[in-house]
């Protein structure tokens, strides 16, 4: 009986199909943080912010108290300086710009623009050595845009696109792109570091910063709010810390060690496609036609990344090998 080695193909397609199910359920926690303004409605983008970052600081470091030794033997001062520019691109900066950009230019021109997430970050994956050629990967990057198009197409005439909100709205795209390469390239080059320590390390670089955000937070809300209105948003936002930040986040720094680049690009559809349906429970209605589309072509573009990044079998004159 000859067992599984490490680099085996069982092994593999064990760790191929693993990743996809991290990035899953990766996306359907994040796409929770859809719901939180709703949930807090009346507190600003810079309020929902720091209280989302603040509570996954404080968890964070709560977490991480018994095994702090150990870590801090395991991070540098560069280290931190990464996580800190990480913490910024991929959350503080990029939630706050992703608010923005939805209040001055619509949700349809914002989920336009951010949904060219997985058509650039597979674009710049491509590019890694020993990655997919561009153009196996072409019909999935089809699939993508054309659900991008679909989930704007019906409401585009409902809010007109300022100037400022798109360039928000870019904003947001070009951090989130910087974070997702830089993240999954920071966890390839520290295998020594767990995938939870490094996410929860990342927790407590954004907590400082929101931290920073909070004075700023409550001073430029002219607002009166009852104590009801605080304890709704402290609820909110420990919530979506807890399912978000701390257990999405870990999903995804698990996929990103799984999988490739060109395939890390894909799993973000799922935000999307998750975020659709949490709206359409939350409005306690059916998808449109556009709608129905969008969720088909979001499947038909992450299933044909799938099938592109499959390995062929190995023949039995390599296995007897």
């Amino acid at each position: 009986m000859v067992s599984s080695s490490p680099s085996s193909p069982s092994c593999a397609a064990y760790g191929h199909w693993a990743g996809i199910l991290c990035g899953m359920a990766a996306g359907a926690l994040w796409g929770l943080v859809f719901l939180a303004p709703e949930l807090a409605h009346g507190f600003t983008p810079l309020q929902l912010t720091a209280g989302r970052f603040l509570a996954y600081g404080l968890i964070a470091c709560a977490l991480l108290l018994p095994r702090w030794r150990r870590l801090a033997a395991q991070l540098g001062r560069g280290d931190w300086a990464l996580l800190a520019r990480l913490a910024l691109l991929g959350n503080t900066l990029y939630y706050l710009l992703l608010a923005n950009a939805v209040q001055r230019g619509g949700i349809a021109m914002t989920s336009l623009v951010i949904g060219f997430l997985p058509v650039a970050v597979t674009v710049i994956g491509s590019r890694a050595q020993g990655a997919l050629p561009l153009r196996r990967l072409l019909p999935s990057l089809l699939c993508g845009l054309a659900g991008i198009a679909c989930i704007g197409w019906q409401s585009l005439g409902h809010a007109a696109a300022s100037p400022l909100g798109m360039l928000c709205a870019l904003g947001a795209l070009a951090c989130w792109t910087a974070y997702a390469v830089g993240n999954a390239r920071a966890l390839a080059q520290r295998p020594h570091v767990s995938v939870q320590d490094w996410n929860l390390a990342t927790g407590v670089a954004t907590g400082a910063q929101a931290l920073a955000l909070l004075p700023f937070a409550l001073w430029l809300d002219p607002r009166d709010h009852a104590g009801a209105d605080w304890l709704r948003l402290s609820g909110v936002a420990v919530g979506v810390a807890l399912a978000a930040s701390i257990v999405g986040n870990a999903l995804w720094n698990r996929m990103s060690r799984l999988l490739p680049l060109t395939l890390v690009g894909q799993m973000i559809l799922f935000e999307t496609l998750f975020a659709l349906l949490y709206g359409f429970l939350w409005e306690w209605r059916t998808p449109t036609v556009a709608e129905w589309l969008a969720m088909a072509c979001v499947a038909a573009s992450v299933l044909s990344c799938v099938h592109a990044h499959r390995r062929p079998a190995p023949s039995r004159y390599a296995a007897a090998a």
